[in-house]
């Protein structure tokens, strides 16, 4: 009995280690990389974290991008406690984007703020390129999938590398960004370089830089039926916290700005129809009929020009609406990863 009980006691501990041994944070070096606007990168790192098991003709890789601030830990969450996607089944390789503070950022770098200032998502893209060929040695991958700006990068890496990836997953997506959303970001710079102008701490521009966020990330609906009158205050209070140390308002704009210069059909003469010519991934599209932060009629045209399958989330939940039916939506990414 006792035997029996060390042998599942060594058992668990050491799945343990191989969970946490597979979640474990860490870096890949680019020499010398060169970004779109001329500048060169010097050791540019690129962090990852991998979750499940690779197979033995590597035909399991599925790339996971970051969000908007995101990270890879951020997505070992999502993987991990909501089982997004199914690490007994796929080798997931979840990459933080450049400038969000983890790989090559203005906060951890000497390089000049003008370099990561004129990264694009397209920067984006190339690095993960390089992270997924020159280290991990792969020729193509089963799939990608990111959301917000995790979707920008892996629609444009279905532009860039049609035949890299054989399936693409881009939830509450676009393929460039539309008035609305380029006013909303166009807000968030203005705000946070007047204010920094100004001589304002860090502390008091995210608060202001956040709060202005919610106001979009969500629906007005959604927010007066989620925020009790009474609790307002204290809601508001919440806003009022240390700045980051990691996604600093610095990488902030980083990340910004390269999300404001997004668009897949730059290099066809903005011709969206010539630019979805050049796709050869299936692609399964999310939106959020409510998004007030991303504009879903973009993402809805290229799933129509490519003949995509579409999910369009119908609740009052905005920018975040796959958190509001991630159930379904774990389900509908499962069910086209499996095909």
């Amino acid at each position: 009995m006792r035997r029996t009980f060390y042998l599942i006691l060594s058992f668990l501990l050491s799945f343990h280690i191989y969970l946490n041994a597979q979640s474990i944070q860490k870096f890949y070096q680019i020499n010398n990389f060169k970004t779109e606007s001329g500048y060169t990168i010097n050791n540019c790192k690129i962090g990852y974290r991998t979750f499940g098991s690779i197979s033995k003709d590597s035909s399991n890789v599925v790339l996971y991008c970051s969000w908007f601030g995101g990270n890879s830990e951020a997505i070992g969450i999502l993987i991990n406690k909501y089982k997004f996607i199914d690490t007994t089944k796929y080798f997931i390789i979840a990459v933080d984007a450049l400038g969000n503070g983890v790989s090559s950022s203005i906060s951890n770098s000497d390089i000049s703020d003008s370099v990561f200032y004129s990264l694009s998502i397209s920067d984006m893209v190339n690095a993960n390129y390089k992270l997924l060929t020159e280290h991990f040695g792969l020729n193509r991958i089963y799939a990608a999938i990111g959301g917000s700006m995790g979707s920008m990068q892996v629609l444009q890496m279905a532009v860039t590398y049609p035949e890299f990836a054989k399936k693409i997953i881009a939830y509450v997506a676009t393929p460039r960004l539309s008035s609305s959303d380029l006013l909303w970001m166009a807000t968030q710079q203005n705000l946070i370089e007047s204010s920094l102008n100004c001589g304002m701490s860090e502390r008091e521009v995210s608060r202001i830089s956040e709060i202005l966020s919610a106001n979009f990330a969500r629906t007005p609906d959604y927010v007066t039926k989620d925020i009790d009158r009474s609790e307002f205050q204290n809601y508001l209070d919440s806003f009022d916290k240390e700045s980051k140390k990691i996604f600093t308002l610095q990488n902030y704009l980083t990340q910004l700005k390269a999300m404001m210069k997004h668009d897949i059909s730059r290099d066809t003469n903005e011709s969206m129809t010539e630019a979805s010519e050049k796709i050869k991934a299936k692609m399964f599209i999310i939106v959020s009929k409510s998004d007030l932060l991303l504009n879903p009629s973009e993402a809805i045209n290229l799933a129509n020009l490519t003949s995509s399958r579409l999910l369009i989330l119908d609740n009052n939940c905005g920018h975040l609406a796959v958190s509001c039916e991630i159930d379904r939506v774990r389900g509908e990414i499962a069910n086209f990863l499996d095909e």
